[in-house]
């Protein structure tokens, strides 16, 4: 089944093209993204199987002119893969956000729309922008089907008691205030395939994940299913993150929307868009570009990979007492993956649990390694996630139960 998926951001849209013969033999045929949607100059790249990456700048005014332009280079006669748009049999689209409606993957309707966009206000930046591309699918794709993977399905196994905050009850009876987390779907998989790695039995196991990137949540998995993650009600709550304050005591919020006279719309773009790294450090949201700073003796960048370094050990440390302890701590995400330095200093506070750390497995980037000594009480691994892959076999699946 060749599968088109998508993940839109308010500005962007990620895509993948997959041949999926079934959950585990797939090719994967072209992938790219449009950047800079509705500013000045957008950037388009493309990059075919076996052929070269192309990347061009021009005006992108809305996400239905990015997904023309994914179409157009999917079917060109010089660098497409495909004869016709019409070989896309189905589309798969990453959403952030789906609240207590979905505790898995879901065919798109006009029901689910309406839920998507009920929860726009629990993932503003992230949900309206999921909309807009699959409307823009809609538009040149009438039809398709389309299926829809949600960040928080995966979170819906925790516990009441977990997923509460100690706020007035009718508050979650009005309007579902409650812990939702997110990158569920990463979480999902890195757990399973870091289980399978390591020679864990996933269904008898305690495993700690750490998607650490731009955005970083951290979740503590029992036997598969999830009892706590550190992103709450929206992708803001938990540890410092690119641009996301991360958590922060609720009062600050009240008493600088008095000083600085802030609206709550205001109030929100800071603690979204203008804290975390970028907040900190002043310079750059970036952890590739923090790190340079930092080599360059930058207080500010230092202070900011000291203090991610820090969230994610308090966050392991937690979670293994809550598990009672911990077989697997998987290190997964752009810095996750890619960040060694950011690694070892997690991991050289975790002698406590039992873990012997492999300096030398842990210069390895982007594939997956085993990070632990074979005589370790608790395997530590760096596992590549593919989050595309799995909302391409969940889109498979529910396409096929179709017929």
């Amino acid at each position: 089944m060749i599968i088109l998926v998508i993940n839109c951001g308010s500005s962007s849209i990620k895509y993948q093209l997959l041949d999926m013969k079934s959950d585990d033999v797939y090719d994967l045929i072209a992938k790219g993204i449009v950047e800079k949607i509705g500013l000045e100059n957008g950037i388009f790249q493309y990059a075919p199987k076996g052929g070269e990456k192309i990347v061009q700048e021009f005006p992108i005014p809305d996400h239905k002119v990015g997904m023309q332009l994914v179409l157009d280079a999917l079917t060109d006669k010089e660098h497409g893969v495909l004869k016709s748009i019409e070989d896309i049999e189905a589309v798969g689209h990453r959403i952030v956000h789906g609240g207590e409606y979905f505790s898995g993957s879901a065919l798109v309707d006009e029901d689910v729309l309406k839920k998507i966009e009920i929860c726009c206000d629990f993932a503003p930046l992230h949900n309206p922008a999921h909309l807009l591309g699959i409307r823009a699918v809609q538009h040149v794709l009438p039809s398709v089907p389309q299926v829809v993977t949600f960040d928080t399905a995966y979170h819906q196994s925790m516990p009441e008691y977990a997923y509460m905050y100690a706020l007035p009850y009718e508050y979650y009876e009005k309007y579902r205030v409650r812990r939702y987390g997110a990158h569920g779907t990463s979480h999902q998989f890195v757990a399973y395939k870091g289980a399978k790695f390591c020679g864990i039995d996933i269904n008898n196991s305690k495993i700690i994940t750490c998607h650490i990137g731009n955005g970083s949540s951290i979740t503590a998995i029992v036997n598969g299913k999830v009892v706590d993650t550190s992103m709450g009600f929206t992708p803001l709550e938990g540890m410092i993150m690119g641009t996301r304050v991360g958590n922060v005591d609720a009062n600050v919020v009240t008493y600088l929307m008095k000083k600085e006279n802030l609206t709550p719309d205001e109030m929100t773009t800071i603690l979204n868009k203008k804290s975390g790294f970028l907040g900190l450090s002043g310079k750059t949201s970036d952890a590739r570009d923090m790190s340079a700073l930092a080599d360059e003796g930058d207080h500010k960048a230092k202070l900011v990979l000291k203090k991610l370094s820090y969230d994610i050990i308090k966050n392991i440390g937690q979670y293994a007492a809550v598990m009672n302890g911990v077989d697997l701590i998987v290190f997964t995400g752009g810095i996750g993956e890619n960040n060694s330095r950011i690694r070892r200093r997690v991991c050289e506070n975790l002698t406590y649990l039992g873990v012997e750390f492999d300096y030398e497995a842990n210069v390895n980037k982007g594939v997956d390694t085993l990070l632990s000594l074979p005589g370790s009480k608790v395997k530590v691994a760096l596992i590549t996630t593919d989050e595309e892959l799995v909302i391409a076999r969940d889109t498979m699946h529910i396409v096929e139960a179709l017929d």
